[in-house]
């Protein structure tokens, strides 16, 4: 399956892409897609937070189906 993910703040400097789209087996998670994100900092992920398809969400064993959109989110400061 594929996902399209975009990357914010240190999560895209700690990838060095703005965008992607991944392949991922059926069935993988959020916290698998995290063990195969590509990551000069790999703590930053420790601490995001993610949108998907628009919906806001902490939870690592949330199932990615295909065509869907992940936003991540590293902690936020300031405002």
């Amino acid at each position: 399956m594929q996902v399209q993910v975009r990357y914010y703040a240190a999560a895209k400097a700690a990838t060095g892409m703005a965008e992607e789209t991944r392949r991922l087996p059926a069935g993988a998670t959020i916290g698998a897609f995290l063990d195969d994100v590509d990551s000069t900092s790999p703590a930053v992920f420790a601490r995001c937070s993610f949108i998907v398809n628009g919906v806001a969400t902490t939870d690592r064993a949330r199932v990615l189906d295909d065509g869907d959109r992940l936003d991540v989110l590293p902690p936020f400061a300031g405002g």
